[in-house]
């Protein structure tokens, strides 16, 4: 365990680094002058690069196994991201940094997941990734007050050591406390590439849900809860902190509350149909009655971030039917269609929302921009209806351990060839 542990640790790290700049745009803004706009790409270019480099990652893991892949990328592009945002002297320095740090936090979810995947049973893949997730929640809990705390007293350019330092550690601990798996070979005639993963019918009722099942929630909870409760419900900064924080803590719980229901139901497809389902009944309220009291707003909100964080059962949903010897290449390529589809969005709907009127704080532009959360996130869901459960229960097989199995198969009969 002291290598979940350890990789527990560095996804904390990734939890923070994609928040913290929310508490740094003062002194950013006041030190270095950046404008909101070079602000907004260098928080933009943290998720561009994470999303992108699910691509390679899938591979390295795959073929030179979570150790290393996720060690040198965390030491050295996260590691290295953060000193040079600590001795930037100006917003391209910044930006940079960010997008080297969005490198180095790219593999370390994918890192535990392939894990998970390797040495656990199936039936466990959910509350185990759940459980991760919930842990690393608390790097945004730590981006909030406790960062700025720190800021006042040592300065941010002290905090950008310290997360330097840490992260390096981090990345030391991943290559002295990780041990890769067995490489599984491919079976003959089985493709090994990311088209191959295209060609399984199965994942294509999936991913629109991956797509879109946390884009709502962690869109709201990033971009839009803090313009909406101060717009629409006239909420200053102490206010609105905290009920985001409610929000944050909600998304927190409701992965834990999602790891065993898999198990509990049988079922891996319901629970994340259902749990969406209460996400699109509070979208749409927002959408059809965005002037609403403080208290339901905040009940609504809450709501979306506890229901919106199904995102171990989607993965253990979509999992099941990938073959063990793409594996890595399966789990990141599910995870760029999360995190793609959490950036993608928040570009999307900010010109819905300028083009409805938004920028004046029209309530109408809420109901324009809660309604199109809504469609979307309906035909996502009108799509998974078509796909195949995967029950982790009732004796069943995934098709990872029948790779699995035939690959040892394999192996056993070659090895008896040998001895004869």
């Amino acid at each position: 365990m002291s290598a979940i542990a350890v990789l527990a640790m560095a996804y904390v790290l990734s939890q923070f680094f994609r928040s913290f700049l929310a508490v740094l745009v003062p002194v950013l803004k006041s030190d270095l002058g950046m404008s909101a706009g070079e602000l907004s790409a260098a928080s933009g270019l943290w998720f561009v690069t994470f999303a992108l480099m699910q691509f390679p990652i899938g591979y390295w893991l795959d073929t030179y196994g979570p150790r290393r892949t996720a060690a040198i990328l965390h030491g050295l592009a996260g590691g290295g991201g953060a000193l040079l945002f600590a001795t930037a002297q100006g917003s391209s320095q910044i930006i940079i940094a960010m997008g080297l740090i969005g490198i180095g936090c790219a593999p370390v979810l994918m890192a535990a997941f392939f894990l998970f995947a390797r040495n656990y049973s199936p039936a466990r893949f959910a509350t185990l990734g759940s459980t991760f997730i919930a842990v690393g929640t608390l790097g945004g809990i730590f981006s909030s007050e406790p960062l700025a705390a720190f800021v006042a007293f040592a300065g941010w350019r002290a905090a950008g050591f310290a997360l330097a330092a840490i992260t390096i550690a981090t990345a030391i601990g991943i290559m002295l406390l990780v041990r890769d798996p067995e490489r599984v070979e491919a079976g003959e005639g089985k493709g090994g590439g990311f088209l191959s993963l295209f060609r399984i019918r199965a994942l294509w009722f999936i991913f629109p849900c991956i797509l879109l099942g946390y884009a709502v929630a962690g869109g709201i909870r990033g971009l839009w809860a803090g313009t909406y409760l101060s717009d629409i419900q006239g909420l200053g900064e102490v206010e609105l902190g905290r009920i985001t924080l409610y929000m944050a803590i909600a998304l927190a719980v409701g992965t834990l509350a999602y790891g065993p229901l898999d198990r509990l139901f049988n079922s891996r497809k319901w629970v994340v149909f259902f749990g969406n389902l209460a996400v699109l009944a509070a979208v749409i309220w927002l959408a059809l009655v965005p002037q609403l009291s403080l208290l339901l707003a905040t009940l609504l909100l809450v709501v979306i971030g506890f229901f919106g964080s199904s995102y171990a059962v989607q993965m253990a949903h979509g999992k099941a039917f990938v073959p063990a010897h793409l594996t890595g290449r399966g789990v990141t390529l599910m995870n760029f269609f999360s995190i793609g589809g959490v950036g993608l969005l928040q570009f999307v709907t900010g010109g819905v929302f300028a083009a409805s009127g938004g920028e004046e704080g029209e309530p109408g532009a809420y109901s324009i921009l809660f309604g199109f959360y809504a469609v979307l996130l309906a035909i996502a869901l009108f799509v998974y209806l078509f796909s195949r459960d995967a029950k982790p229960q009732d004796g069943e097989m995934s098709d990872t351990l029948r790779t699995s199995e035939s690959g040892l198969v394999k192996k056993d009969k070659a090895k008896a060839r040998s001895t004869s």
